[in-house]
């Protein structure tokens, strides 16, 4: 006999449960001056809000390098818990959830451009977990102050217009920057899909 069919199931794995740590959203150290604020939404092709997802962000440091500083992911001795930053150093890294509203937020050091990459624009590197996504996706995030080096910028000066904007954050106050991130194309035409990258 013909076997039933299983019920419908959505695809996993879930990220939010044991990836976020204390402090995953303040990458710059507490009281920095100049610190910015990045906010902003993921999407699905419905316009809905994906409110489970996971971003890592990855950012090089004030004098462009990649190698960012341990401390992050401090353990308490006694209990080996995840008790989250040390307050005091730069790591360059953060790892947020969205909210109930798909919503998330990070404090972080204005962008710089990683040495040895003359062309390119200051960005934030953007890593993306959600549900139902088999691998996860890799984008960037650019700002509007730097408009005269997004047209040298290798990855920005080879995409569309159109295209090109889904990678600029806009700002939204004094030192607040809006980025949304859409997992697809709205099915109304009303926005487009954020542009991804391939990791090599």
């Amino acid at each position: 006999m013909p076997l039933a069919p299983t019920p419908a199931q959505t695809v996993g794995p879930f990220y939010g449960y044991a990836l976020p740590f204390p402090g995953g959203e303040r990458i710059a150290p507490a009281g920095h001056p100049g610190t910015v604020t990045v906010h902003g939404c993921v999407r699905d092709g419905a316009g809905a809000p994906v409110p489970d997802a996971l971003l890592e962000f990855w950012q090089a440091g004030p004098d462009g390098s990649l190698t960012g500083a341990p401390g992050s992911l401090r353990r308490d001795p006694v209990t080996g818990a995840v008790i989250g930053r040390n307050g005091v150093d730069f790591t360059g890294f953060g790892r947020v959830p969205t909210d109930a509203d798909g919503h998330y937020v990070i404090r972080t050091q204005p962008a710089t451009a990683p040495a040895g990459c003359p062309d390119a624009a200051p960005y934030l590197a953007v890593c993306l977990f959600a549900r139902g996504l088999l691998h996860h996706l890799f984008t960037r995030v650019y700002f509007p102050e730097h408009a005269a080096a997004h047209a040298a910028d290798p990855l920005l000066a080879r995409l569309p217009a159109e295209r090109a904007k889904t990678l600029l954050a806009r700002p939204d106050g004094p030192g607040r920057y809006r980025f949304d991130v859409h997992l697809q194309q709205a099915e109304d035409g009303t926005y487009e899909e954020t542009v991804f990258l391939a990791f090599r």
